[in-house]
């Protein structure tokens, strides 16, 4: 098994009640349960970024594809990973993504 890479991209935003939160959690933790083993990191949801260019120029603006969060999951190829990525409650939000990257292992 391959490890993959999802970068979860969009503007979700953070839920504001507890009602709300314990929907988001019990919806992830709900895909994972269904992901089981295949769940390497289920990682974490991120801050506003900023973007270091070429020539050291910073950008604030959290890039032209916010990043949202990560998680770290195993398939057998990336087709596999892409299948698996479908049920992520990440896309049942609008202008949401899953980008999806190979770990390449160096030793």
């Amino acid at each position: 098994m391959t490890k993959f890479l999802y970068v979860y991209h969009g503007s979700g935003k953070m839920p504001a009640t507890e009602t709300e939160r314990k929907a988001v959690t019990d919806a992830w933790n709900g895909w994972f349960g269904k992901l089981g083993k295949s769940v390497v990191d289920g990682g974490n949801p991120v801050g506003m970024s900023k973007t270091v260019l070429s020539g050291g120029k910073i950008e604030n603006n959290g890039g032209s594809n916010p990043t949202g969060g990560y998680s770290i999951i195993e398939a057998r190829d990336i087709d596999d990973a892409a299948e698996k990525a479908k049920g992520c409650p990440m896309l049942a939000m609008p202008n949401c993504s899953v980008e999806i990257a190979p770990i390449i292992e160096m030793m």
